[in-house]
């Protein structure tokens, strides 16, 4: 993914939407679904799975009825979105099916993501008490370097989960939401054929 949080901060920074990015989760709470908006970050190109630099973002289904809480909403969908993009493209790649998910990074504090991210995948997303785990992770394998742990499964072991958000929508709503954020990623891709 080429923009995750940063569009959180396009709508903090460029459209003045946000105070903060935590504001996004009380927005996507107050409406009961993103109002058909979808937002495709692609502001530097479409990431993987698509690999295609030539494409620009997009914010579509527009009304008039269209406020900035469903904005918001759209802008944390395209989060997990563009996730559930990517697992699907490794869990395909390995052969295997996803079984669960582990987060971390600023945007896992969010409870109202973590959930829908939880909901889309139809898998657990496992959130770790210090979700902000490069240094947690710098700090663990120099500990394995110097042997006060001894091995990878001890690190697993020191990994301590704060919350896991299971998946409480059905497959036909995940299908829906899949094929809407489909849908507007294929229009932008066929926006920019010659």
């Amino acid at each position: 993914m080429f923009i995750a949080g940063a569009a959180l901060q396009w709508l903090r920074d460029g459209l003045g939407i946000l105070k903060s990015a935590g504001e996004s989760e009380a927005m996507a709470k107050r409406v009961a679904d993103s109002g058909g908006v979808v937002l495709v970050p692609a502001f530097v190109g479409l990431g993987a799975p698509y690999w295609r630099a030539d494409v620009r973002g997009a914010l579509l289904g527009l009304t008039r009825g269209t406020t900035r809480d469903h904005v918001a909403r759209a802008a944390l969908e395209s989060l997990a979105f563009q996730s559930r993009d990517l697992v699907v493209a490794m869990a395909r790649d390995a052969g295997r099916p996803l079984r669960a998910l582990r987060v971390d990074g600023g945007a896992a504090a969010n409870d109202w993501l973590m959930q829908y991210q939880a909901d889309l995948l139809g898998v657990p997303v496992e959130r770790p008490r210090v979700i902000e785990t490069t240094a947690l992770g710098a700090g663990l394998l120099a500990g394995l370097g110097v042997g006060f742990w001894r091995s990878h499964r001890e690190l697993d072991r020191a990994r301590k989960i704060e919350r896991t958000f299971r998946p409480r929508r059905s497959r036909a709503w995940r299908e829906a939401e899949t094929q809407r954020w489909s849908a507007a990623v294929r229009t932008l891709l066929g926006a920019t054929r010659d």
